[in-house]
């Protein structure tokens, strides 16, 4: 589908089934509306082969019917001038060099959001581009990030968005740099050893500048026309622009759109925006608005990813609680590797920012860090911030802890007790962009990051660089942490501390089991008492309070802790050790 260049020309194919002509008009033909009529090939396709029409070539479908004329971008467009523009040949090729990245182990994922437009824009242009992401790889590969997540990068109204509201969803933002340079950014994220997961819309597509709307002339109902519902399956909170998933042809349009981010740009997954929409009218668990065609769909799409390349990830966000969404397509679910979880971020949020440590809820919390889908501890992303949660009427969680202090002791020993929480829970941790630095404020798509706060707050970005370290077990000392065995042994409503224990094997043991011991007051504790899994010595291998990390922290110099005989917590040992206000600390033994 689309236009497909080969060596003597470019074919052009599209699907109009209520056109009664199809014509080719582009820089290749001085945009003549009469000179290369696409013929027809049944069951709605039109095509035409142009021997004149090559890569870099613009290009539109000039459409007839009932007497009416009217210009259409090609649905399948990899490439656009802008989306109120025309659609581009695009050139296929591209040297991906000496490219054979393999995908992490999903227990071993720390994902990094990041919004194409704000993340690195560089002072002579405010809008951040693909090219741009990618000289920023280095500072995130040190940092210890292994997986970056885009907001939505497909061409959109305009120079700045979210990326939510896709006008053209087969080719990539003209004002990131298009195809090409997306394909480059994904091959440097390859080299410094990066995987690249990429949001996609499907539960809408607009409202703006978009050419699918009543593409061929034909609607019901003045809806959108064969891409979309024509009745009220249509609404959605965007718009009346939810796509009819119950058609072949564009169930075959979002299957294909999917798998040529996986293929033609070697993506190493998706994220698929609010999926609850995908699979009900309403977005909830109400039967009689449900849509079996949307669940069906992403059945479809993440069963043929499965069977094709399994180790690329697909990620849901639902927001639900439904298991499942990441239950298997043969268990009846809709087959998705994991999904965001809103039983972590919403109550870890909450004990974070609620002002009165006397009102944070140890219990939940608790059940928080236990929640499992489908008996994986990894069927979950974990978060403190994304680009829904530090927007839309929210702000950082600095932000929120302390408004307009976000860079006082309170807020920053929070923030980072959120921060170890989410690289030691079970689940694929991510962290949102600029967080590692305590960014400022709530997010939107006109502020780039301030780079210099980098260096700034060092000891935060230290910090940061250390718990990915231990999440993901660099020094041989915490292998449970990436495990799918948790057990939180102790909880302290009165003083507010929780302590939890990872491992990866069933026995657990030296190297393996990981023990975290969190505090949620404003209170120091001398010779604090927890169980211990094991005899021996617990080393600390994380101090969130190190000065190092910062200067109003208190150094506390708590270095390891000697198990001693008796039962505590449900363990046969305990131990003994000190624990500043607000702080984690993270045990194991030598291997």
């Amino acid at each position: 589908m689309g236009a497909v260049p080969h060596a003597n020309g470019t074919t052009f194919r599209v699907w109009a089934p209520n056109a009664e002509a199809v014509y080719l008009i582009g820089s290749f033909n001085s945009w003549d509306t009469g000179k290369n009529q696409l013929h027809s090939e049944g069951n709605g396709y039109w095509a035409v082969d142009v021997p004149e029409a090559h890569p870099g070539d613009e290009y539109k479908y000039h459409l007839g019917r009932q007497g009416h004329w009217f210009d259409r971008n090609d649905p399948y467009a990899r490439q656009v001038t802008n989306s109120a523009g025309s659609s581009v040949v695009h050139e296929p090729h591209f040297d991906w060099g000496d490219d054979n990245f393999q995908m992490p182990a999903w227990n071993e994922l720390v994902i990094y959001e990041l919004h194409v437009g704000t993340f690195h824009a560089p002072d002579e242009e405010r809008v951040g581009t693909f090219l741009s992401v990618a000289e920023k790889l280095p500072y995130l590969r040190d940092l210890g990030i292994n997986c970056i997540e885009l907001l939505p990068a497909t061409e959109f109204p305009g120079s700045r968005s979210w990326g939510y509201n896709p006008a053209n969803p087969f080719a990539l933002e003209s004002d990131y740099g298009g195809p090409q340079a997306f394909k480059e950014m994904v091959k440097k994220a390859h080299q410094h050893g990066i995987a690249v997961v990429l949001d996609v819309v499907y539960n809408h597509f607009g409202p703006g500048d978009l050419d699918l709307w009543q593409f061929d002339g034909w609607s019901e109902n003045d809806g959108g026309g064969i891409y979309f519902y024509n009745d009220w399956k249509a609404k959605t909170p965007w718009g009346d622009n939810r796509p009819d998933y119950g058609r072949p042809e564009v169930r075959q349009y979002i299957r294909d759109n999917a798998l040529m981010w996986l293929n033609d740009y070697r993506c190493d997954g998706l994220r698929a925006d609010a999926i609850a929409f995908i699979r009900n009218v309403n977005g909830e668990e109400d039967p009689g608005a449900d849509l079996p065609e949307g669940w069906s769909l992403m059945r479809w799409i993440n069963e043929e990813i499965d069977q094709t390349m399994p180790w690329k990830i697909t990620i849901a966000e639902d927001m639900r609680g439904n298991a499942g969404i990441t239950d298997s397509v043969a268990s009846g679910g809709q087959g998705f590797d994991s999904q965001w979880d809103n039983s972590f971020v919403y109550p870890i949020r909450e004990a974070l920012t609620t002002p009165s440590d006397a009102a944070r809820n140890m219990p939940a919390v608790a059940a928080a860090l236990t929640q499992l889908y489908n008996d994986d501890a990894f069927r979950r992303v974990i978060y403190t911030e994304s680009h829904d949660e530090v927007a839309n009427g929210k702000q950082r969680v600095a932000e929120e802890i302390m408004p307009g202090d976000a860079d006082s002791y309170f807020s920053k020993k929070r923030t980072v007790l959120g921060a170890a929480l989410v690289l030691t829970a079970p689940g694929i941790p991510m962290i949102f962009q600029g967080q590692e630095f305590l960014a400022y404020g709530a997010f939107n798509d006109t502020e780039p990051l301030r780079w210099d706060m980098v260096d700034e707050r060092r000891g935060l970005v230290q910090l940061y660089r250390d718990l990915i370290a231990l999440r993901r077990n660099h020094s041989g000392h915490t292998r449970g942490l990436g495990g799918q065995h948790t057990r939180v042994f102790h909880v302290n409503d009165a003083d507010k501390l929780v302590a939890f224990a990872r491992q990866a094997g069933e026995t657990g043991g030296p190297g393996d089991t990981t023990v975290v011991l969190a505090s949620f007051a404003n209170q120091a504790h001398e010779g604090y008492t927890i169980g211990l899994p094991g005899p021996g010595t617990w080393y600390v291998r994380f101090n969130s309070d190190w000065q190092g990390y910062d200067g109003e922290f208190s150094n506390d110099e708590a270095v390891a802790m000697q198990a001693k005989e008796g039962q505590y917590d449900g363990y046969g040992w305990h131990g003994h050790i000190s624990i500043a206000p607000y702080g984690v600390l993270i045990l194991s033994q030598e291997g």
